[in-house]
């Protein structure tokens, strides 16, 4: 394997924390060497000049669906993990929602196989709670687990019963893993469309009150105080959610949660272009929810940023707005949105952004990566923050298009993506 060294860039890893003009050397698939300068004219070198350019752990994405088995049509573990890689993510975990879901010690060693021998980086499998996702009785937990599972979950799905959330809680003790919880109450959202408020009265369609998530988020931190187990909040979207989350790790509880850029970014407004991409679920919500969310990030309240990357097929989301599906792509457009949405704009530094997507998820899972450390796996980004570009879906590696920021002007970009000591992208293009 051939040895890289990077020269010059400014290094930053919120893990040690280093922020600072750093030298890397990288051999076997480890980072070597870590130093304010490190001289190697060996031939074998394969020298990158980072000057002007900042030098990251690579991004650990908690959230994306990969479609495989089931709809290769809309992605595949090939594609979805090349997409990551053009985005800056090395290592993302794929949720159980497949057709069938990845509910065995089967699938969840089909999703390892595959992902040894396909992906492009580090694709980790995310076992269901519950059989079949249908939140009746337990799925093979402790031999998903055994298997290589590093959490569980319905996603796509909440667990209505709450007696088998508690005894997926206190199951899922004994192996140290989280369970990433799907809040939402169905009989609250049923049939709605968007978020309830201004917006979906002004339209004249049905909408989803606050309050479908935040009842599921308020049980889920009472089931977490009740057992003493790890609790994982996929997506959150609400300001009340949020207040809850702040007060329980107040209280010390073992809960954490996640946010996607489009609810840091969008509003229900962008709804009033009966765009299908802008309908996700949770539903995009107002201004008080997105300026709480933010606060929430730049408080520390936040532990990670997730995409929730979903892919569709074209045919799926041409249909009137209520029959869509939910869901956008969001891999290899998340870090510069947030550049330029998040950092730029002064809400979180870019040091406490790269945190929320690399040593954030990095410790819900107990992973050893998302840091710059000798020893560790060479999982390494090269962000260039001045590369400014346009969102264009037809140059999207993944195999769907499906994205509400299609045409925006993006400011800060991977140029260069290294997995496990290997060159994955090069100059912002895959190798």
């Amino acid at each position: 394997m051939t040895k890289i060294l990077i020269k010059g860039g400014r290094a930053v890893d919120p893990a040690s924390p280093l922020d600072g003009k750093r030298d890397i050397l990288i051999e076997e698939g480890e980072i070597r060497a870590i130093e304010e300068e490190i001289r190697c004219e060996e031939p074998e070198v394969r020298v990158i000049e980072a000057e002007g350019k900042i030098v990251t752990p690579g991004l650990i994405d908690i959230h994306t669906h990969l479609r495989e088995p089931g709809r290769e049509d809309e992605e595949t573990i090939a594609t979805g993990s090349a997409a990551a890689a053009k985005g800056g993510f090395t290592t993302i975990l794929c949720m159980p929602n497949t057709e069938p879901p990845i509910d065995n010690h089967s699938l969840v060693k089909f999703i390892i196989d595959k992902s040894r021998t396909e992906a492009v980086g580090n694709v980790l499998p995310v076992g269901s709670i519950s059989k079949g996702l249908e939140g009746e009785s337990l799925s093979e937990i402790g031999q998903m687990v055994k298997g290589g599972a590093v959490a569980i979950s319905d996603d796509g799905y909440p667990v209505i019963n709450t007696e088998l959330m508690r005894r997926a809680l206190e199951y899922t003790r004994i192996f140290d893993i989280p369970v990433i919880s799907h809040c939402e109450d169905t009989n609250l959202s049923k049939d709605g469309v968007m978020n309830e408020g201004y917006v979906s009265t002004i339209l004249g369609m049905r909408g989803i009150p606050r309050a479908a998530e935040e009842v599921m988020v308020a049980r889920e931190i009472i089931l977490a105080e009740l057992t003493g187990t790890k609790v994982h909040i996929a997506h959150v979207s609400t300001k009340g959610s949020l207040a809850m989350i702040k007060e329980a790790k107040r209280r010390g509880l073992k809960v954490t949660c996640e946010v996607t850029p489009h609810h840091l970014i969008l509003t229900d407004e962008v709804v009033m272009g009966f765009d299908t991409n802008t309908r996700v679920n949770p539903p995009l919500r107002g201004r008080e929810d997105v300026d709480a969310l933010r606060e929430g990030l730049a408080e520390g309240i936040i532990d990670a940023i997730a995409t929730d990357h979903a892919p569709h097929a074209l045919n799926e989301k041409e249909l009137e707005y209520g029959l869509a599906p939910c869901g956008i792509v969001g891999l290899e457009t998340a870090l510069g949105l947030l550049l330029t949405e998040i950092v730029n704009k002064g809400v979180v530094s870019f040091f406490d952004l790269i945190a929320k997507l690399t040593i954030g998820p990095a410790r819900i899972l107990n992973l050893e990566r998302g840091r710059l450390k000798v020893g560790s796996p060479a999982d390494v980004i090269i962000i260039d923050p001045r590369e400014e570009w346009v969102v264009d879906p037809s140059r999207f590696v993944s195999k769907s298009k499906n994205t509400p920021f299609n045409g925006w002007q993006l400011k800060g970009k991977t140029v260069v993506t290294i997995i496990n000591g290997r060159i994955a992208v090069e100059n912002g293009e895959l190798v």
